[in-house]
């Protein structure tokens, strides 16, 4: 007990301050586990079995990575998992392996080594990607894919440690009651995972539903976490890895009704558990090597990561991927992972490394997973140095029609239209990333902030109809609105709002059209849950209509409201009153009267 709150507090004190310094959540788990291991204050004797423990978070983790991707998707992915993981391994494993020439090792050490080495941590990137919103963009999927053929090959990379041990005449951990039913391991690896691919179809959806129907709600988190427990320690019993049959379990449930259920009932554990498994690493650090051989380790530190960086970095554009998302996934992916941990003690074990090389890459591995911060934070300070040392496009005057600033996600759907009836708009969009991308898919967008006026006149602002804000950044646009209004007041605006605030700010600075970002979709969406719920297509757009109205007004309201938050909430909360007594109102009238149903088989979406 008094271990557990030492760990809390520790963890409570040291998280929040690297996240402010901006050196992310994992740094400060393993300056804690650092703290109370033996080598720091001591107050931990039993590190093992807190390693033990924090091992659940990994498979947490990987069970809730499953979850997220559908069989269909990962079958979608078979290409990037099995082609891109497998060359950025090979790439990352060919250039360590003269290092452990280098030194004199065996060919064996050597490449066990470099193997273990050419790891990366899921644990480190796959949070980092979340907290960023990349996992589901290019860089994220490629990242995920070549991180979940890492964690797949760990498992033959262990059988590899033992064959290399057998080539050197050490003698097999494995008992010799398993060598005489070594065709039976196999077997019953392949009847496991067939197993719990038919229990997770036939099995775990029924009980499920089950428990769901009763009034218990903890039981279904109770439910939860023994499938994956239970797969886990399944898989770890017939020589496989547990986190494996965890992700594997994730899959075969990521088509149920249930698994937004799922991910919220083990997504606290997964963070607690995840944190102590960064805490237990931090507690093995054998930093005394750092008085010892503290030459060898930063040398190793730096030529690991650097070597890392290249490979990575050389085998992205087979995948597709170039430009800042190219160098981004090499930096993520430089630092050593954790089944490197049980791969080198595996090596050891059968004296295929000897303890003092196995120590000293062990350490390294640990030294280069902290050091993923940092290197994330001085690529986020060279990408943006980048991007405003690269010049603006020069841009024709070419007395266009439209101007359009942004061609993100929104910007891109007003410019097909255009461009589908003739129009052909002038697109400015400050991402390079995003110009490189969209020059490729034919658009002809230029390189440049749109907030400059002169790039603006130059992109011949004072002859066009109408300049279109797909700025997501409200500052940004508020600023772009200003400066147009100032210097080209015949200029028509049609302006990107993100929220009814942002829409009261643009009225009132005389803007001609705004569009809340999501307001239309969601206004759609809510239609159709009315007609879901039994209401006529009618009176579902009457509704709809009436609301729409209704924001309009509020959006061209006094916009001295919002100087004070007590006067905004006010008058939030009375139009919000007076639209519902208006709805209710209205409903009674129509259960009074038939409405004319003619319209529901017209078209909803009209």
């Amino acid at each position: 007990m008094n271990q557990a709150i030492v760990l809390l507090a520790l963890a409570v004190v040291l998280v929040p301050l690297a996240v402010r310094l901006g050196l992310g959540s994992v740094l400060g788990y393993l300056l804690a586990g650092v703290a109370v291991g033996p080598l720091g204050l001591g107050l931990v004797g039993d590190a093992e079995a807190v390693t033990q423990v924090s091992e659940l978070g990994v498979v947490l983790m990987l069970f809730l990575i499953g979850l997220n991707l559908e069989p269909r998707r990962l079958w979608a992915m078979r290409i990037a998992v099995f082609g891109g993981g497998a060359l950025q391994m090979a790439a990352c494993t060919v250039l360590i392996m003269p290092i452990g020439f280098w030194l004199g090792w065996t060919w064996q050490a050597t490449l066990i080594g470099s193997l273990a080495l050419s790891l990366s941590s899921t644990a480190i990137v796959v949070p980092i990607l979340q907290e960023r919103n990349l996992l589901l963009r290019p860089v994220g999927q490629k990242g995920f894919a070549m991180l979940l053929f890492e964690d797949i090959a760990a498992i033959p990379l262990l059988a590899l440690a033992a064959l290399l041990g057998q080539t050197l005449g050490t003698p097999s951990p494995v008992s010799p009651e398993a060598h005489a039913s070594g065709w039976w391991r196999p077997l019953s690896q392949v009847g496991a995972i067939a197993g719990v691919v038919l229990a997770g179809r036939y099995l775990a959806y029924p009980a499920m539903r089950f428990i769901a129907r009763l009034p218990v709600r903890e039981l279904f988190t109770a439910f939860a976490l023994l499938l994956v427990l239970g797969v886990a320690a399944l898989m770890q019993a017939v020589g496989l890895s547990m986190g494996l049959g965890a992700f594997i379990a994730g899959v075969l449930l990521a088509s149920s009704e249930y698994r937004h259920a799922l991910e919220n009932d083990i997504l606290p554990f997964k963070g607690l558990l995840l944190g102590l498994f960064f805490m237990s690493v931090g507690m093995g650090m054998q930093l005394d090597l750092l008085a010892t051989h503290g030459v060898q380790v930063a040398i190793g530190l730096v030529l690991i990561t650097a070597l890392k960086l290249v490979g990575v970095w050389l085998v992205l554009p087979l995948a597709g991927l170039h430009g800042q998302q190219r160098s981004l996934l090499a930096v993520l992916l430089a630092q050593g992972g954790e089944f490197a941990f049980v791969i080198l003690a595996t090596a050891q074990a059968v004296n295929v490394l000897p303890a003092n090389e196995a120590a000293l890459l062990t350490l390294i591995t640990a030294v280069s997973m902290p050091v993923t911060p940092l290197l994330l934070r001085a690529f986020d300070r060279l990408a943006r140095d980048d991007a405003g040392a690269r010049p603006a496009d020069d841009i024709p005057d070419e007395r266009p029609q439209v101007l359009l600033a942004g061609f993100g996600r929104y910007g891109q759907i007003v410019a097909r239209l255009l461009l589908g009836v003739g129009i052909k708009p002038t697109v400015i969009d400050h991402d390079a990333d995003t110009v490189d991308s969209a020059r490729k898919f034919g658009f002809q967008v230029y390189f440049g902030d749109a907030t400059q006026p002169d790039l603006l006149a130059a992109a011949g602002a004072a002859n066009a109809q109408l300049l279109v804000i797909a700025i997501d950044d409200s500052a940004q646009a508020n600023q772009l609105v200003a400066a147009a209004r100032q210097q080209w007041p015949q200029l028509r605006l049609a302006v990107r709002a993100r929220d009814a605030v942002h829409a009261m700010e643009l009225h009132g600075a005389g803007v001609h059209h705004v569009q809340r970002e999501l307001f239309e979709s969601s206004l759609r969406t809510g239609r159709a849950a009315l007609e879901a719920l039994g209401f006529d297509r009618f009176h579902a757009r009457q509704v709809a209509d009436e609301f729409r109205r209704y924001n309009e007004r509020f959006a061209r309201s006094d916009r001295s409201v919002l100087q004070n938050e007590d006067d905004l909430i006010k008058r939030v909360r009375e139009a919000r009153e007076q639209f519902e007594k208006q709805m209710q109102q209205d409903m009674q009238r129509q259960h009074q009267r038939h409405g004319d149903k003619s319209w529901q088989a017209g078209d909803a979406e009209r």
